[in-house]
């Protein structure tokens, strides 16, 4: 039997969230995050996260996620539950810091601090993000993996 060779998954382009209406969606997530836009049409939007991006697409019919959720990166994940508070937004019951959008889509806010995804120095510079570092446990899981931020 002939092998074939198969491709490596090496990360995500971007993530694709479905919403009821395109300006609520950028008003809401808009309350939760600064952000930039990176384009937007009358059925989608696109947030830029530096290298990666968020889309935006109208017509969400399905019920709201449990189990099925995005994990997004963010700079302070303090400051993002206490602009769901602000909000008015429930959060999820759990250990984690999971809500659901408008649309049912569900949601985990995880610190860059904390995990070891991590943007080159390249990106973060153009983001802005030049500074942002990682804790202890990150540093060591990712020295593990021969991945030490330099």
């Amino acid at each position: 039997m002939l092998a074939t060779k198969k491709a490596r998954a090496v990360g995500f382009n971007h993530v694709a969230l479905e919403v009821g209406d395109i300006d609520e969606a950028l008003a809401f997530y808009g309350r939760l995050f600064e952000f930039e836009l990176r384009g937007k049409g009358e059925t989608s939007a696109f947030i830029d996260l530096g290298d990666q991006f968020l889309a935006l697409q109208k017509g969400r019919t399905q019920p709201a996620d449990e189990g099925r959720h995005v994990g997004l990166v963010v700079t302070d994940k303090e400051a993002v539950r206490a602009a769901l508070v602000a909000a008015g937004v429930e959060l999820v019951p759990g250990r984690f810091l999971d809500f659901l959008d408008p649309w049912g889509n569900r949601i985990e806010i995880i610190g860059y601090d904390n995990i070891q995804f991590s943007k080159t120095p390249g990106v973060l510079r153009g983001m802005g993000l030049g500074d942002l570092k990682k804790n202890d446990k990150a540093i060591e899981e990712l020295t593990a993996k021969g991945m030490a931020p330099e």
